[in-house]
């Protein structure tokens, strides 16, 4: 039995109406607007459907931001609209990046007259690469011993104070500067793209990266901890006038696309406006190498306002203090044998010894290297590692090479009561049984006369003051006194008879050498 509801016939006219009504609204749709002029995929690519990976509130979308950065070139006219910009970069090359002071009258009063750090940075873009950022990193670090991926160019900057870049972290470095000065840096990215791709068969794709820059405004202890803004964009980087070409090609590539394609693309733009982000994460993957702080003297390095040459000479930048070697070396004392690297020494102690001797920089290289590890490496091997000046350094170091001096020369002191008795038997005529004389080294550098009375009144025990003049025998016995030039003169591994003959009136010594 099926039951049906029945309505009075002033509703039935109301639905029947209502009916019309939308039936005729349905009716238009498809006409005005044309075929071609909404397909799915745009309406999907709408900012109310597309889920955007963005840790930034709703609320800051529209806030004016109180900084900007502009990097100085163009982006690449092949990129959809609703997508990131992307902009290409030669390896090596000098890019401006301008800090913009974009702060409102009365906005973050506490940093108004002070300085703000700000740390460059770059990083993958993929998100799997960022994963394995570490590994990444140390497999280029192998293959481009001693190099960087990011620099600061210092001569061509304006405005920044005491750039810093620590060895352990190669895509990472940082400046002081002052927002309401003018504030130019450039920097080189010497890493490029296809780096980190699998190697395949050729013609790879590149990775991007991306550039962001984090600022921070001094805390109370003096720090620069406390979060301002970050802002970052999207890169990739070519070989030398490999962007120039890529930019050329795309640019080519749009102008062969109907204008229907070419509003799916936003246009090149003459600069590159890095956009807000999240601050990025503490590096934690280097536990021995923390960032080298700021304190409130910097006076390290100044860059200039007008033609960003030094206000002040440079000086080098504070040492960065290893948490390692602080905890396991400061407390004991290093004493000459601690120098060399013995084959016994153990995995920790051969860490010790690199930081000692200003090999820091590689540690993480030789992590799991012992002593006798290390000494089996060959000349060969250490430049490749480390490259061909800390890779000559460290291969001397090991094997302990001493300098060879610049002069040597050997002396002994004839004593008077020997002299007399070869004397008496040349008087009578007996043959002399030859006297039996000790010498001592003497390793000369400087090759001066100071430095020749020093050495010789080390070896007798007596002070350099006491030595009045140094004379050396010549032709027909006649004593000729010792300069600079005549030490400079003398053979290597010469050998000298040693007569000191006191003075009378004082204590005080004629050297004769014969």
């Amino acid at each position: 039995m099926a039951w049906a509801l029945k309505l009075p016939l002033a509703d039935e006219v109301i639905e029947s109406g209502l009916v019309q009504d939308f039936d005729a609204s349905l009716s238009g749709i498809g006409q005005e607007l044309g075929a071609g002029a909404y397909s799915m995929s745009d309406v999907l690519a709408l900012p109310i459907f597309k889920q955007e990976e963005s840790s930034l509130p709703p609320e800051n979308e529209n806030k004016i931001l109180p900084f900007q950065y502009v990097l100085c070139t163009a982006t690449s006219p092949a990129v959809k609209l609703h997508e990131e910009t992307l902009t290409y970069l030669n390896q090596g090359q000098s890019y401006e990046i301008r800090m913009l002071d974009n702060r409102k009258i009365g906005e973050l009063p506490e940093i108004s007259g002070k300085l703000v750090k700000s740390i460059f940075r770059v990083v993958f873009h993929d998100r799997r690469l960022q994963y394995t950022e570490h590994q990444q990193l140390e497999g280029w670090r192998w293959n481009r011993p001693g190099d960087r991926i990011l620099d600061i160019d210092v001569p061509m900057s304006v405005g920044i104070i005491d750039p810093r870049s620590n060895p352990n972290q190669l895509n990472t470095v940082e400046f002081l500067w002052d927002p309401s000065k003018r504030t130019s840096v450039f920097i080189q990215v010497h890493c490029i793209s296809t780096e980190f791709t699998m190697r395949k068969h050729g013609g790879e794709k590149g990775v991007p990266f991306r550039i962001q820059i984090d600022t921070f405004k001094e805390n109370e202890n003096g720090e620069y901890t406390e979060h301002i803004h970050s802002a970052s964009c999207q890169i990739k980087v070519f070989k030398p006038k490999g962007a120039d070409r890529k930019q050329k090609t795309d640019r080519e590539k749009m102008e062969k696309r109907t204008p229907q394609e070419k509003e799916k693309y936003q246009p090149s733009y003459e600069t590159t406006i890095l956009t807000e982000c999240s601050p990025w994460p503490e590096i934690t993957y280097v536990p021995n190498a923390p960032s080298p702080g700021f304190n409130t003297s910097h006076s390290s390095f100044s860059i200039g306002e007008g033609n960003g040459s030094p206000n002040d000479p440079p000086e080098p930048p504070a040492p960065i203090v290893d948490i390692f070697l602080q905890q396991n070396c400061l407390h004991n004392e290093i004493t000459e044998q601690d120098k060399n690297l013995l084959p016994t020494s153990t995995p920790q102690e051969a860490q010790q010894w690199l930081h000692r001797n200003r090999f820091a920089a590689f540690s993480r290289l030789f992590t799991n290297f012992s002593g006798a590890d290390l000494l089996k490496l060959t000349r060969d091997d250490v430049i490749q590692i480390c490259g061909p000046a800390d890779g000559i350094r460290l291969f001397n170091a090991l094997k302990a090479r001493m300098v060879r001096p610049r002069l040597t020369i050997y002396v002994c002191q004839e004593s008077q009561q020997l002299r007399e008795q070869e004397q008496q038997k040349h008087e009578n005529g007996e043959p002399g049984n030859g006297a039996f004389f000790v010498y001592h080294a003497i390793y000369l550098e400087d090759l001066t006369s100071v430095e020749l009375t020093e050495k010789i009144a080390q070896l007798f025990s007596i002070s350099p003051h006491q030595i009045n003049q140094i004379y050396k025998q010549g032709p027909t016995g006649i004593h000729v006194l010792i300069s600079d030039e005549m030490i400079q003169n003398f053979q290597d591994e010469s050998c000298f008879i040693l007569d000191t003959m006191k003075a009378e009136t004082n204590d005080s010594y004629h050297i004769f050498l014969k």
